[in-house]
């Protein structure tokens, strides 16, 4: 026989899964963040492109330009923000190294298809200069155009 209270829990730990199940499941906000009515909530994707291939040859600042005219303008026309940097990282051999990197900001809307273009960039860079990594940092973003 089951006791009044497990029965209780029971009852409840049912209809908890089934809530779940009858709404679609979808990111919760950060806590405190929130645009104002004049923006839109957008996601700010920075890439982080290292420009040594392996045995220290660099992508050339032509390269680098090919790269961004015919994969990343392609998959991104309405805009994008390169600056040059110089970083460090460790390697999956545990070696750090150091060198002459691209940083390439976009903001997009957050849909599944913008972010698959996003993974279509990255994979391409890591195809065609023999990366190990890209380096993507995502974040949500309050956008306007004034």
């Amino acid at each position: 026989m089951i006791r009044p209270a497990a029965l209780h829990l029971l009852w409840l730990l049912c209809a908890t899964a089934l809530s779940a199940c009858a709404f679609p499941s979808r990111a919760l906000p950060e806590p405190g963040f929130a645009c104002d009515s004049a923006e839109q909530r957008w996601t700010r994707e920075v890439l982080y492109f290292g420009r040594l291939r392996p045995g220290g040859r660099s992508i050339s600042d032509e390269e680098w330009q090919a790269f961004l005219d015919e994969v990343v303008t392609p998959k991104f026309p309405e805009g994008l923000t390169v600056t040059d940097a110089y970083g460090q990282w460790r390697n999956r051999d545990g070696v750090v190294s150091d060198e002459p990197s691209s940083v390439l900001t976009l903001l997009h809307p957050d849909t599944p298809e913008l972010n698959r273009r996003v993974e279509v960039i990255t994979h391409a860079y890591r195809q065609q200069f023999q990366q190990e990594a890209v380096l993507r940092d995502r974040s949500p973003s309050c956008v306007r155009f004034d």
